[in-house]
């Protein structure tokens, strides 16, 4: 991550802001092991391992990290934020980690989504009486409200695949001829030349395959006359990208096209409607609307968007039933879709932060579908 995003200032903050969600929401104990609740609160990334790693964070009390000794080398030590408990191959890290919890008394302890069901069931068992939230309550609404920092590295993110993208509208990633997976893995390389740490997907989808939203791309050979979708991104400095841009090798027919004007207007149509005050769902009817209308309503099958930042998908789901209102500082993608089982399928990605002075998206690379 950059140091903007990492700094202890910046945990500092977020620690406070914390134990705040805690108090209003009657939460004595917030338990973080595996996932990004973790490092976004603490800076440190549990290994999905069996040996145990969590941050134990009474409200009243400082925070612990409860760690394999093996794996604390690891660790950006922040005492200001943790002190840190290395237990040893012999130790039992669950009672230490409940006795942590009993010392302060907790009656009610939030336990982080992606925790291991073996700890928590062991866990269960140490703290009988304890009562159990998700960390959702305390931590969602504070991650969906990205800081300064954080949507500059969005942004930063979003740059670096819009120029992939723009690489292949140029004609400049082979695509005839080679196999999805051979161009999967060329985005793939791209991906990382451009600075990201990892790749998260890179989706290649030609003709009918592209009628399969979440497509493995494999040995099937791109041909001419057919549209090729590609949504590929990664994380970079800790956050993630995610586009999706369609070409057409040759002209395309007329109703592929009339689709893809249909597609156009419903995404910008979404992207313009999403200010801040406006419920996520109107977000995703703004779309449908558009679609629905001009006879394609049946064949858009997703939701709209989904909310990203450490996280691939995460909140705030641009969705129908979701009537929260979006705030500055919500990031989320805006990718209507049109799938027609057997013939074809396309999809138009941007990420949008929502601000004060209106939505903001984060890529800006060519909407149209590009003829190659």
């Amino acid at each position: 991550m950059s140091q903007g995003v990492t700094s202890t200032e910046v945990f500092a903050q977020r620690m406070a802001r914390t134990r705040e969600a805690m108090a209003e929401r009657g939460i004595d104990v917030l338990l973080l092991s595996v996932g990004l609740d973790l490092p976004w609160l603490a800076g440190y990334h549990a290994m999905p391992l069996e040996r145990l790693t969590m941050l134990v964070v009474p409200r009243e009390a400082p925070a612990t990290l409860v760690i394999p000794r093996l794996e604390a080398p690891r660790v950006v030590e922040r005492p200001e934020i943790f002190s840190m408990l290395p237990w040893n191959e012999t130790d039992d890290p669950i009672a230490l980690t409940a006795r942590l919890v009993t010392s302060v008394g907790a009656r009610t302890v939030a336990v982080g989504d992606q925790m291991w069901a073996r700890f928590l069931v062991d866990l269960l068992a140490h703290l009988p009486t304890v009562s159990w939230v998700r960390s959702v309550e305390v931590l969602g609404p504070l991650r969906m409200r990205k800081d300064d920092a954080e949507i500059a590295a969005l942004r930063a993110a979003g740059a670096a695949v819009d120029r992939i993208a723009a690489q292949l509208q140029a004609g400049e990633i082979p695509l005839v001829g080679r196999t999805e997976a051979q161009v999967s893995a060329d985005l793939s390389a791209r991906i990382l030349a451009e600075g990201h740490d990892v790749v998260n997907f890179a989706i290649v989808a030609a003709g009918e395959n592209a009628a399969s939203p979440h497509h493995h791309p494999g040995s099937r050979v791109i041909r001419d006359g057919e549209i090729v979708l590609c949504d590929f991104g990664g994380t970079m400095n800790g956050y993630c990208s995610d586009i999706t841009r369609c070409v057409h090798i040759g002209t395309p027919p007329a109703d592929l096209a009339a689709a893809y004007a249909v597609l156009l207007e419903a995404q910008q149509t979404s992207v313009a409607s999403a200010v801040v005050g406006t419920p996520c769902e109107r977000v995703d009817a703004a779309a449908r609307d558009v679609i629905a209308a001009a006879g394609w309503g049946e064949y858009f099958v997703h939701r709209t968007g989904h909310g990203i930042g450490m996280d691939a998908h995460e909140d705030p789901y641009i969705v129908s039933g979701n009537t929260l209102p979006l705030a500055a500082g919500h990031a989320f993608s805006v990718e209507p879709g049109i799938y027609v089982p057997g013939r074809w399928g396309m999809r138009l990605e941007d990420i949008v932060v929502a601000s004060d002075d209106g939505p903001d998206p984060m890529n800006r690379v060519n909407h149209e579908l590009v003829i190659v």
